[in-house]
């Protein structure tokens, strides 16, 4: 392995002691039948396969091999694929749901780390540090189409309407790309050494987690102006965020101290922090946002955390060194409340409406949070 691997593996499996840098998810929504429960994939980054957990069990029902050293997946919206970066092989594989098989290999960027798959499934982003770009795949034809610069690019988050990817990268900038155009239209400067991160379901806000060991931070980026806006103090070495349907929390797993740090996105402090397994990697909240999935890379397990609670209700065994694990991505929510009526609340489920009245106080809400 290059000396980049090697000094992902040191820091992913307990050994992150000092100031972290790194190198570091439908074809149609109609090619497969969406499975009834949705599923979360899981990179094994030293036994070079994927776990899937189903949901409704909390137990692995299939164990698939991939490429060298894979460390993240994304599934798309439909379930019925799921990509994952292979770091040491350069490449991309691509895994049906239906048949737990590896049909396809994507050839990309020097050691590729994050990857998102846009809302309506139609297109892969894929960062790659080493090469300083980011690969798009076309999921139909699992080929890539475009490729942009990026210097250090290290993840990648779609914003809910599917318009923008931000990228993060090494070197404390987060890069806006147009994704009608694959251009770079703005970077956002003044984030340390910035590595995961995800949007609120209205897209008026990034959380992008800077892994500093002692005193990670979460920063706060509004969509609208791209500046920071907040930026938040979590646990040790953050790597994986992610954020509840609704948008009123933001789960920071910490990977130096072990734990979860729960973020109140109303207020934008701390209101929980939650002991997990050893360095846990990434984290991903199940659909329905009643659980935080979080791959304890020491462990070699998976913490299943109650929402409601904010306790761990279950530990998963998984393979060797997981790593950013992922649920099929998330549909855009209700932007108006103009969508929420004639029967138009029913339809979503980024988050799932009881009636018409919970989905504009939705809206109400998201639109508080974003003034």
């Amino acid at each position: 392995m290059t000396e980049l691997t090697h000094n992902f593996s040191k820091l992913f499996f307990g050994a992150a002691t000092r100031v972290v840098t790194l190198a570091l998810f439908l074809v149609v929504f109609g090619a497969s039948a969406a499975l009834a429960q949705p599923r979360a994939y899981v990179p094994n980054i030293r036994s070079d396969n994927v776990s899937v957990i189903d949901s409704a069990t909390n137990t692995v029902v299939a164990t698939i091999p991939v490429g060298n050293f894979p460390v993240a997946a994304a599934v798309t919206p439909n379930g019925a694929f799921a990509y994952v970066t292979n770091l040491a092989d350069n490449n991309v594989s691509v895994i049906d749901a239906a048949t737990n098989s590896v049909i396809a290999t994507v050839p990309v960027g020097t050691q590729p780390f994050g990857l998102a798959v846009t809302p309506n499934g139609a297109f892969v982003y894929v960062a790659a540090s080493i090469s300083n770009s980011v690969s798009v795949i076309d999921t139909a034809t699992n080929t890539v189409v475009a490729t942009i610069a990026v210097t250090r690019a290290q993840d990648v988050a779609i914003t809910p309407n599917g318009a923008l990817a931000y990228v993060t990268a090494q070197f404390g900038t987060v890069t806006v790309i147009d994704t009608a155009t694959n251009t770079v239209t703005t970077t956002v400067p003044g984030i340390i050494a910035p590595t995961g991160i995800a949007f609120t379901p209205n897209g008026a806000f990034a959380y992008v987690v800077s892994p500093i060991v002692g005193a990670g931070t979460a920063s706060v980026i509004s969509t609208s102006t791209n500046t920071v806006v907040a930026t938040i103090t979590v646990g040790s070495a953050p790597f994986g965020v992610d954020i509840t349907p609704t948008g009123d929390f933001a789960y920071v797993a910490n990977s130096a101290s072990n734990d979860v740090s729960v973020i109140d996105t109303a207020t934008n402090t701390v209101v929980a922090t939650i002991p997990v397994g050893v360095s846990p990697q990434g984290v991903a909240i199940n659909p329905d946002g009643t659980f935080a999935y979080v791959a304890n890379g020491g462990n070699d397990n998976v913490s299943v955390i109650d929402i409601a609670t904010n306790t761990v209700i279950a530990t998963i065994p998984v393979g060797d060194a997981p790593g950013f694990l992922a649920f099929p991505v998330k549909a855009a929510g209700p932007t108006n409340i103009e969508q929420c009526k004639k029967g138009g609340w029913g339809t979503f489920t980024n988050p799932t409406f009881k009636n018409q009245g919970d989905c504009v106080s939705f809206v109400n809400r998201m639109n508080h949070q974003s003034n």
